[in-house]
């Protein structure tokens, strides 16, 4: 099988646990799209993350609050590496739930 957005070869498991079902499942369904791999499917989240600024911070939350438990952070959605340093996301902070108070880049709060 292949990534329907990339052509990279891909397993899909969706019978049972498959890889993406460890990422957030958040993107509305669309009948046109097939299986993506890890990278395009990263990218499809962030996209649509960054699509949803305009939308009110209660309908954001909303999003993020099945997802505030997990505590297992993924690169490209949770946080990215910027010179050695770990930079959480906008998801990140819609995860926590509030502001910290630490001035961040992707604050949803400001």
């Amino acid at each position: 099988m292949n990534c329907s957005q990339c052509q990279q070869t891909l397993k899909c498991s969706a019978d049972n646990d498959c890889w993406c079902m460890t990422l957030p499942n958040i993107l509305p369904i669309s009948e046109s799209s097939g299986c993506v791999c890890r990278a395009c499917l990263i990218k499809n989240i962030r996209t649509y993350i960054e699509d949803i600024k305009s939308k009110p911070i209660k309908a954001q939350l909303a999003l993020a609050r099945p997802y505030q438990n997990n505590t297992n952070f993924i690169e490209g959605i949770d946080y990215d590496m910027e010179n050695g340093l770990l930079v959480m996301s906008r998801w990140a902070h819609l995860k926590r739930g509030k502001c910290c108070g630490n001035g961040c880049r992707h604050c949803p709060y400001k």
